[in-house]
């Protein structure tokens, strides 16, 4: 009977969350799958969650959610899922991926309760576009000349693709995405513009190839233009803003593979454009703050030691208005914090992550566009932990970590996507 008095406690508590949350539930209606539960996991799972995307599986019939409940709670419930590392209250997010605590609380009732279909007549499965996380159908897909076949000697690997637009016009760009093909071991890429056509001597080769290296590495310095890692999901530029691709220009992307010890492993990972459609006004340019902007270098991480690195930017010349973030940091990465400072002495939050989480990195696009007066100075707080305590730590005992490419080394990058 206790139980029972606590279970109907704990029920009520529930649905005073709801309440508060603002939740459109009748409190006399029983929660459903159908009108209540669905439109949660469509919203903030299945984009994910479904055949051809990056989760492990599909999250779209009542027959798929039943059979995960309890872990969806779960994982709900720590907020490990739906992934948002950024901290609340630290910058204002329009792509937030978060369950508010009315939703997770009506996860939860809804499972208490026995967990009702509801009115069969009124499910409607989510239309999506196959082969694109942003739900409609891109203006150019460009992929591989032909399947790339990984090499099998363990180790990682950063291979050249050139791929040709040809493109007969400028051409301004709403959003990219970036599909990795072989989500195995596709561990991260970085899309440039090659205008000059020169780089196709590149295509699938290694960036260590010393017929390359040299040439690529410089070329390689050109804009980043976008970049990806498993957890970020492509983003739609905003209203009157692109960006712009010259006529007859090349996709240079590099992508790191995961080592493989595996024959015949192969990739043919795909880019996705979609062109502008409104009147574009300011085109998007892109800053880096890095690892040359530190200021208590050297950057290397000794063994047994945990440490903070300071990076700032010199003064901004000009008002800019920032449009999204984009940290990276590698596995020793504890946290990371960016911020602003004004002439006038005003700190502007820019993003804070506390717990930074290597396998998900995101690109956080702001609610609006932020502004940044010009002589502000734009700050970077980033902390590693190179001890045997950190579970993330490849190297047993630890060893001195420097910077580089590879995931057992390390970075330090904010990306912002601006316009002016």
């Amino acid at each position: 009977m206790k139980a029972l008095l606590n279970n109907d406690v704990q029920r009520v508590v529930f649905i005073i969350l709801l309440v508060l949350s603002n939740s459109c539930l009748v409190l006399s209606q029983k929660i459903n799958f159908t009108e209540h539960i669905a439109p949660i996991i469509h919203q903030n799972c299945s984009p994910c969650h479904r055949k051809g995307e990056s989760a492990p599986f599909s999250l779209l019939t009542y027959g798929d959610v039943v059979k995960r409940a309890q872990f969806i709670l779960k994982v709900t419930e720590m907020r490990y899922m739906p992934p948002w590392k950024a901290d609340h209250g630290f910058g204002e997010f329009k792509n937030v991926r978060r369950l508010t605590v009315g939703q997770i609380a009506t996860i939860k009732v809804w499972i208490q309760d026995g967990m009702p279909e509801g009115p069969k007549e009124k499910f409607q499965l989510p239309i999506f576009e196959e082969n694109s996380q942003l739900n409609k159908k891109p203006d150019l897909v460009l992929s591989w000349n032909k399947k790339f076949t990984l090499s099998s000697q363990n180790k990682e690997d950063y291979i050249l693709f050139s791929l040709p637009t040809n493109l007969k016009e400028d051409t301004f760009i709403k959003s990219i995405e970036f599909r990795a093909g072989n989500k195995k071991y596709v561990h991260h890429a970085r899309l440039s513009v090659d205008t000059t056509q020169l780089m196709r001597q590149t295509d699938a080769k290694s960036i260590d190839d010393p017929s390359i290296a040299d040439f690529a590495k410089v070329r390689m310095k050109e804009e980043f233009w976008v970049g990806w890692v498993p957890g970020n999901t492509p983003i739609e530029y905003p209203k009157g803003t692109a960006k712009f691709l010259k006529a007859g220009s090349d996709l240079l992307l590099n992508v790191h593979y995961a080592p493989n010890n595996l024959e015949n492993e192969q990739d043919s990972s795909v880019v996705n454009l979609y062109f502008a459609k409104d009147t574009i006004e300011k085109k998007i340019q892109t800053f880096i703050l890095h690892e040359e902007d530190i200021t208590n270098k050297p950057f290397e991480i000794a063994p047994d030691t945990v440490i903070t690195f300071f990076a700032k930017s010199q003064k901004i010349p000009y008002p800019i208005h920032l449009l999204s973030v984009q940290p990276h940091l590698h596995l020793l990465g504890k946290s990371l914090r960016c911020f602003a400072i004004t002439p006038n002495g005003e700190m502007i939050p820019l993003i804070k992550i506390s717990k930074w989480d290597f396998n998900w990195q995101m690109t956080y696009q702001y609610k609006e566009p932020l502004l940044i007066p010009a002589e502000s100075v734009i700050y970077a707080e980033a902390t590693y932990d190179n001890t045997s305590k950190n579970p993330e730590n490849r190297f047993n005992p630890p060893q001195k970590i420097t910077y580089g490419w590879n995931s057992t080394q390390e970075m330090m990058n904010v990306i912002f996507q601006y316009t002016f």
